[in-house]
Parts: structure tokens; sequence; C-alpha cells
């Protein structure tokens, strides 16, 4: 899971894709760069949409690569499943789906659900599906009380808001390290308006509905045995003041997978990418500089 965040500067996305994910659910994505390049498939948290990796997808084309950032299902553009499932097996399914109609294997970044989604869709496939995986404040084992917090913000505000404005201030006091923006354009991408007038958030309800979605930390002894089988390079992100994954839950994942490698990021909380565009771009990028272009 991960708290919305306001999608960060960026140059504008120069083509609009609809991916199909399992059983052909719709599935809409933004992409950067040449599409002959090598991909970079960046896969949000819960809550959030394609809108939170502008700054870095931009930043990704320009050092020459493809940079696909995808609304998961039930969320932004983005099908709702007509049955209500979002369980961990569904959104690793579609992903499954969607690296199948990439032309080349991705380098996978994902970010909290994002990030359980690839680990488990690449550590449980026969063959490796990506050249290469950097999972963003997400690990083996997260903090239960950060976990919470997130839900009872997510769960909050069912009516919506009233403005912008109301939702911008919602957003800065549970976020008291971020600035509040004074442009909310990027904050309006992860909201609806409904015929009420009103905004909500950018996803299916029944997301966080029991027995719907993904519970933290439901998925951790599967996820332990998933790090122990990576093929791949990893990277693993925290934000420094995250109060999801601590320190040692990263070092728990390093040990049981020792060849990734950790980066502390200063100054970011749980969605490193919304609160240190800059310090998360450049930790990716030079990852990626370090594995190298495909021949």
């Amino acid at each position: 899971m991960a708290e919305p965040s306001p999608q960060s500067p960026s140059d504008p996305p120069v083509a609009r894709w609809e991916l199909a994910g399992r059983d052909g659910l719709a599935l809409h994505a933004d992409a950067w760069g040449d599409p002959s390049a090598p991909p970079v498939l960046l896969l949000h948290g819960g809550g959030q949409t394609r809108h939170a990796w502008g700054g870095t997808a931009a930043a990704l084309a320009r050092e020459g690569w493809y940079a696909v950032a995808l609304d998961l299902r039930g969320h932004g553009d983005s099908g709702w499943d007509a049955r209500g499932d979002y369980s961990v097996d569904a959104f690793v399914a579609d992903l499954r789906a969607v690296v199948a109609q990439l032309t080349a294997p991705p380098v996978l970044v994902g970010a909290s659900l994002g990030g359980i989604t690839a680990l488990l869709a690449e550590a449980e496939s026969d063959r490796s599906i990506s050249r290469a995986l950097v999972l963003v404040d997400i690990a083996v084992r997260i903090e239960p009380e950060g976990a919470m917090r997130i839900i009872s913000f997510m769960q909050a505000r069912p009516e919506g808001f009233a403005s912008l404005d109301e939702a911008a201030d919602a957003v800065a006091a549970y976020l008291p390290h971020r600035e509040r923006p004074s442009d909310l354009s990027g904050l309006a991408k992860n909201l609806r308006r409904g015929d009420d007038g009103r905004w909500r958030w950018h996803w299916d309800p029944l997301f966080l509905q029991p027995g719907h979605g993904p519970r933290p930390g439901q998925e951790g002894d599967r996820m332990e045995a998933a790090a122990r089988r990576l093929r791949v390079p990893t990277l693993l992100v925290r934000g420094r003041l995250s109060d999801l994954l601590s320190e040692q839950g990263a070092r728990h994942f390093l040990e049981l997978a020792p060849k990734a490698r950790f980066v502390d990021v200063r100054g970011a909380g749980h969605m490193v990418a919304g609160d240190r565009n800059d310090r998360f771009t450049d930790a990716v990028l030079a990852f990626l500089r370090e594995l190298g272009r495909p021949s």
C-alpha cells in the first residue's frame, strides 16, 4: 500500500497505451522515450496512479530508456474488476500479461504494492521475466503500525472532498514532512470527481474491502521465499523517514537476497518518489547505469 501522492513535474509522455491484463482487463499506461529502447516498467503503490512516476519516467527516457508507467487494476484509468478481485495473485497475473506485450524483458520498478507484485511475478516464474528489480520502500518485513496508518488514511474519507484544496489539506496533515503544493493539478490526477461534485481518490472502493484487496503483511512467508529465489539484479530503495520499512527490515531483505543492494533516501518517507523525486531518480539511474543497456 502507499499513500496518494501528487504527480512530480515532468516532461509530457510521448504515448498513451492500453494494455491487456488478466482476462483482458484494460490497463492504461503512459510512456516516455523511444519504443525501441530497453523498457522500464513502473508500478505504483496501492491507492496511487501512474502519475506518481512522471518525473522519474521522463528522466529515464532522457537517459535512453523506454519508460512505461502503468495504472494497476482498479486504479487511475485502468479497468475495475467485475468481481472485485484485487488480490495479490490478480496483480501478479496482470503484470505477467503486460510484460508479455513488451518488446523485451523490462526493468521492473515497483513501489509498495507494485514492488510486492514485481517481486512475486519475477521470483515465482519458471524463468526471469525482467532484467532487474527496483523495490521501493517494501520488503519482506514491514512495520504493522506504519501499515495501519496508511490504511487508516486511505479509508478516512469515503464521502470524498468538497474541493481539491480540502484534499490537499488532508494530504498535508498526513504528510507533514512534505511541502503542501500550491499547484494542485498533479493532485487532481489522483482524484476523480463524482456526479455529486465531490472529489474521491481514483481507485475502486472495493480495493480496500476485506476479501477483495491485499492486506499488509499477509504475504510475508511468500515474499520471503521469493526473496531467496531472486535471480536478477535488485535494488531496494528505502525512505529514511519511512514508518513502513525499517532499516532492520531492509537489512533482513539483504540477508535473504545477498546479491541485492540497498539505498536509503534522506528526507523521504514511504512514498520515496513523491517525497524526494530528485534523490530517488538519481539512485535508480545510478543502478541502471551499472546494469548497462542490453547489447
